[in-house]
């Protein structure tokens, strides 16, 4: 049986399921005649459609776009989708910004473990001003904060601590004091969404340092180790409270500092 398909844009918000068919997005003022609002997948329509750019849990097939997991279908304006998904173990992406823990030396590379099915490897001159001579002080144990430069499934996934520039840009060696712990990918998510207000309301309340990777791993410091406790506490009960939960949540908290 033939999966029928739909535009991406009526499904956002919605839930997908592995295998569903979804159709790029039409050019802004043009119109589906109402016949095709059920097109095949493998039926090319005759609109000129934009480019889709591709998240988590989506990939392109010519004209049109398969899931590969199950979850919520999110949209970034202007064609950025992707599946917010409640997977367990972190799948590298290139790009993404990662906490990870040096584990081990092997040469001139150190093995990073960032929650992965393997460690990835990060050049010692990946570092801002690093070179042959003016080696970076890392020890195994030490947190890391690096962005994939290489992450398929072929290749061992590669960290940087730099940007194109050869700057660090917050990138580097980091969290010598602090906690660390870890969390879900879709909080994480959440927490860093352009419209979220989650660290800006608690950072009223505390002020506080915060350190968010995209592998589920975030590491949080505050004045006192009671107030960093309390701080992660938040941040992990924040994932399942509504808006207005949240609201009264902080109050109660801001009350007591008074």
């Amino acid at each position: 049986m033939l999966q029928m398909a739909v535009r991406a844009e009526q499904r956002v918000g919605q839930p997908v399921l592995p295998g569903d068919v979804l159709l790029m997005p039409l050019q802004e003022g043009e119109q589906e005649e109402e016949e095709n609002s059920a097109l095949l997948a493998l039926r090319v329509p005759s609109q000129t459609r934009l480019r889709m750019t591709c998240g988590p849990g989506l990939r392109q097939r010519g004209g049109s776009v398969l899931v590969t997991r199950s979850g919520i279908l999110c949209h970034r304006i202007p064609v950025l989708y992707w599946v917010d998904s409640q997977q367990k173990r972190y799948v590298p992406v290139k790009g993404d910004h990662v906490i990870g823990i040096v584990t081990a030396k092997s040469g001139d590379v150190f093995k990073v473990d960032v929650g992965g099915s393997e460690q990835a490897s990060l050049s010692y001159l990946a570092f801002e001003g690093a070179t042959k001579r003016n080696r970076p002080n890392v020890q195994v144990g030490d947190l890391v904060y690096g962005q994939f430069v290489v992450a398929n499934k072929d290749m061992e996934p590669e960290l940087v601590c730099i940007d194109s520039c050869g700057r660090a840009v917050g990138m580097g060696v980091f969290g010598h004091e602090g906690l660390l712990f870890k969390v879900s990918l879709g909080l994480v998510r959440k927490l860093l969404a352009p419209q979220g207000e989650i660290i800006q309301e608690l950072g009223k309340i505390y002020p506080f340092e915060i350190v968010i990777g995209m592998n589920g791993r975030i590491w949080v410091k505050a004045k006192t180790t009671q107030q960093t406790l309390i701080v992660a506490n938040i941040l992990e009960a924040c994932e399942h409270m509504t808006a207005e939960q949240r609201k009264q949540v902080f109050a109660k908290f801001s009350d007591n500092m008074m």
